[in-house]
């Protein structure tokens, strides 16, 4: 999730009845969603022994610290491991895997039933997912193809709020509502929901 630390585990296993060494190169970058690189993460190595038929876990933590910064508004991030068994001829193995990091700070309360021309309410809260106060927020909500900018007070650490949004739907069928958070550290955090607008 957006704003925890993230933790990995690889799994080697020595499916041969040989003993094996293998040294393990791993890099975790943040990435576009075309894959092109836009920071380096993580860098790290180690070596593993294994005996015959034998699996060993090599846990890899990369915290927030190190990659909030640095992710983009596609929050992936790319993480390879080279597994090279030594003394065997420059056998290697590539292991790469995108992590998408999801966000859960947008929630949209609706009434029960919600009818054609008359006022309704709606509950949106927001939430802070970080471990650092963030300032500058915005809600901007998009609804009956009009948008609404909405700054708000800003958040401490893990801290979630909420806001009353009211509006009056003027014909019945499904409408889309749209909100985005941002604030200084982070952009584009996104929820939406489809409002079923039942006769008068």
């Amino acid at each position: 999730v957006f704003g925890k630390d993230i933790n990995l585990v690889l799994v080697l296993s020595n499916l041969s009845s040989d003993r094996k060494s293998v040294r393990v190169d791993m890099s975790a970058s943040t990435i576009l969603y075309t894959r092109r690189a836009v920071a380096e993460i993580l860098k790290a190595a180690t070596s593993v022994e294994l005996g015959p038929k034998q699996g060993k876990h090599i846990r890899v933590k990369i915290p927030y610290s190190h990659y909030g910064r640095y992710l983009t508004t596609d929050k992936r991030i790319q993480v390879t491991a080279l597994c090279e068994v030594m003394r065997s001829h420059g056998l290697k193995l590539l292991v790469e895997k995108t992590i998408i990091l999801e966000d859960t700070n947008i929630i949209i309360k609706l009434p029960r039933r919600v009818v054609v021309n008359r006022a309704v309410s709606l509950e949106i809260s927001y939430a802070n997912p970080l471990p650092e106060p963030v300032s500058r927020c915005v809600l901007l909500v998009t609804l009956m193809n009009q948008q609404v900018k909405i700054n708000l007070a800003r958040l401490a650490p893990r801290e979630r709020s909420k806001i009353y949004f009211e509006f009056t739907p003027r014909r019945a069928g499904p409408l889309q509502l749209q909100v985005d958070f941002s604030c200084d550290k982070f952009s584009h955090v996104k929820g939406f929901v489809t409002i079923a607008v039942a006769p008068a």
